[in-house]
């Protein structure tokens, strides 16, 4: 049967049908297509095989399609090749995402079911609105900055809060100042009503209870973890959930010479984030000795730098929360 490569876009994408033998090498269909009737060329070739790259928008078109066709989803970090194509064209793209699919090369993405998409778009969306709201209380620094205001150091604390009150600025400032300071108690709210969801569903998942028993770790940061990892069967081994949060050394190699640097940043951003934080609240606020022994051990007899440390800290976590979630224990690191 024919093999599709699909190249998606936000609104629409570029299609490539190729015959199943790899003698043909002329497509059958080159089409561009709006995203919303990708339907209509699904059921043409119902049964077929096809193939799309991971991007932000591919879970709906993925379920979508996968109605009719075999769908595979490709990893865009290992089709790096594509993007380093002196002549990329989107309908390059589209043949040779088929091209592989024809030759069985494609090297896949997780696809995440319903239960792990919905726990990240909201653990993500919180995020969001978290950052969102450090941007509107920038704002409000820059501000006073431009006022000659010297600002107490906690200025959204309650004493902060009642400096600000009592603030008068100079024309536009006092319209300003209060606009912004609205902002971010809105975002305040939308990401305190986002936290009780997400404490509520932490409540129902033995797996994030688990996870909460690790120093450092509350509701959120366990359900990031969990939502982030999915479903840890995927891993054989620690060294694969490392290297999938880019934890792991980025490596040069030559004839005669292999040399690690620092991490690869290559993976789940999300979860070597929420892994490296908890680890640093751990360790900062001595509640874990193993981990806090490891990381002083680092900074002081081999002379590491902070941030080093703390990633370091951040890997060794990610290897014990692989055992415990692989073995349903709870955390229980050596004492010794």
């Amino acid at each position: 049967m024919p093999v599709l490569g699909i190249d998606l876009h936000k609104r629409e994408s570029q299609v490539a049908v190729l015959p199943d033998e790899s003698t043909d090498e002329e497509p059958l269909e080159e089409v561009r297509v709006r995203n919303a009737n990708l339907d209509e060329i699904a059921t043409r070739y119902e049964g077929s095989q096809a193939v799309l790259e991971a991007t932000s928008n591919y879970y709906a078109i993925y379920d979508r399609l996968s109605d009719y066709l075999e769908v595979t989803v490709a990893n865009p970090l290992e089709l790096s090749w594509i993007a380093e194509s002196s002549r990329k064209t989107d309908e390059i793209d589209a043949a040779k995402l088929a091209e592989l699919l024809r030759a069985d090369m494609v090297p896949e993405s997780y696809v995440p079911p319903e239960e792990i998409r919905s726990l990240r778009a909201l653990t993500r969306g919180r995020e969001h609105l978290v950052d969102e709201r450090t941007k509107w209380k920038n704002e409000v620094h820059a501000l006073l900055d431009q006022h000659g205001v010297e600002a107490p150091q906690e200025l959204f604390h309650k004493s902060g809060r009642e400096f600000l009150a009592e603030l008068t600025l100079a024309d536009p400032g006092d319209i300003l100042l209060e606009t912004y300071l609205e902002t971010v108690d809105e975002l305040t709210e939308k990401i305190d009503s986002l936290g009780e969801e997400i404490e509520a569903r932490a409540a129902e998942i033995p797996e994030v209870q688990r996870l909460k028993t690790i120093p450092g770790v509350g509701s959120l940061t366990a359900l990031q973890i969990y939502a982030e990892i999915g479903e840890i069967e995927r891993f054989d081994r620690s060294p694969e959930l490392v290297s999938y949060a880019g934890l792991d050394p980025s490596v040069r190699e030559s004839a005669d010479s292999r040399t690690e640097g620092s991490i690869s940043k290559q993976g789940n951003k999300y979860l070597r984030t929420a892994v490296v934080q908890g680890a640093w609240r751990a360790v900062h606020n001595g509640q874990d000795p193993y981990l806090g022994k490891f990381y002083h051990r680092l900074r002081e007899q081999k002379n590491k730098p902070e941030k080093v440390a703390r990633v370091a800290a951040g890997r060794k976590l990610l290897v014990s929360i692989f055992h415990m979630l692989t073995r349903e224990e709870e955390y229980n690191p050596p004492t010794g």
